[in-house]
């Protein structure tokens, strides 16, 4: 009786051995990706928890979480550091981040790689209607936020001021707030007009123009021209009429492309299988944000400013897209 009771413990020890051994075995194998998005009222958010989500249903051995950022140009330095996975940025800010330049970037981001071009991220500029600000001098004396310090909207800013013969200084006072930030700013009065690069229908945006009067100040004339010839990265854009209330016209500007990105250093295997898991299903990232129904295979690469992550490359020619 005994032998067999020490025979029935040592069955069960090894057995709860092997179930210990399996779970660990199992965590083990489970790969870990942070990828790091942008403010949660901004695109960037629910476009990288989106994406979060397609890997949980798609890649059991994959675990995507989402990181809440200063936006583009931290992202890219996040990249640098090895502190994220992947990114979405703008593909300006990239580029500026694989060549170094300055005074973005100290040195150059030479592990930065493409995985695809999201959509189309506008240049928008919000500002009180109370404030008179019509055209973009007339933000001169004005109190205005740039965007936090070190985003792609802040450079974006400097590049538009710039060629309209402005600077900073031409401002009354400078803020450098988040989307969240700078909403709350302009419903209090405290600041006049707000800088931002961010899809159209931004939720900060929306929620703004719905609490007090706004317009967006245009982009566009000989001075959009000459940001276009001068900065190749941005296009011809529009806000749309109707995109936010008191918006009863188009609204000329100019825009960037938003697209994610990755470490060099992941392994091609998961770079593939993440951009497979995207185009697989993209239903679930236009149900995210309406800016996710600009995501299709014909548009993967627009815009794409740095060289594909190999995994992506793998992808997009095996779907003929690139040779």
């Amino acid at each position: 009786m005994k032998k067999k009771l020490l025979v029935a413990m040592l069955v069960l020890s090894v057995a709860a051995f092997l179930c210990t051994f399996n779970a660990s075995t199992a965590l083990a194998a489970k790969k870990f990706v942070s990828i790091a998005s942008g403010w949660v009222v901004g695109v960037y958010y629910p476009l990288a928890g989106a994406i979060s989500n397609i890997a949980h249903k798609n890649l059991p051995d994959i675990k995507i979480t989402v990181e809440s950022s200063g936006a583009s140009i931290a992202n890219a330095k996040l990249i640098a550091s090895g502190d994220a996975d992947m990114a979405i940025l703008q593909n300006d800010t990239a580029y500026y981040a694989l060549k170094g330049l300055k005074p973005m970037f100290d040195k150059e981001v030479a592990n930065i790689r493409g995985i695809t071009s999201l959509y189309q991220e506008h240049c928008q500029i919000q500002a009180r209607k109370d404030s008179k600000i019509a055209t973009v001098a007339d933000l001169k004396g004005k109190r205005v936020c740039v965007g936090p310090l070190g985003s792609g909207t802040e450079l974006n800013a400097v590049q538009i001021l710039e060629v309209y013969g402005m600077k900073f200084d031409d401002f009354a006072k400078v803020e450098r707030l988040t989307a969240t930030e700078s909403s709350d700013y302009l419903k209090d009065g405290r600041i006049d007009a707000a800088f931002y690069s961010v899809g159209v229908g931004a939720a900060g945006l929306v929620d703004t123009a719905m609490t007090v009067d706004c317009v967006i100040v245009p982009v566009d004339g000989s001075q959009r021209d000459d940001l276009m010839k001068k900065h190749s990265f941005f296009t011809k854009a529009v806000v749309p009429k109707g995109a936010y209330k008191g918006v009863d016209t188009d609204i000329p500007t100019v825009a960037v492309m938003a697209i994610l990105a990755a470490r060099a250093e992941m392994e091609e295997a998961m770079a593939y299988q993440i951009t497979k898991a995207i185009f697989d299903n993209l239903k679930d990232i236009e149900r995210a944000h309406a800016k996710g129904k600009e995501l299709t295979l014909a548009t993967a690469l627009t815009g794409m400013s740095i060289p594909l992550h190999p995994g992506a490359e793998k992808f997009y020619k095996e779907k003929g897209i690139m040779k």
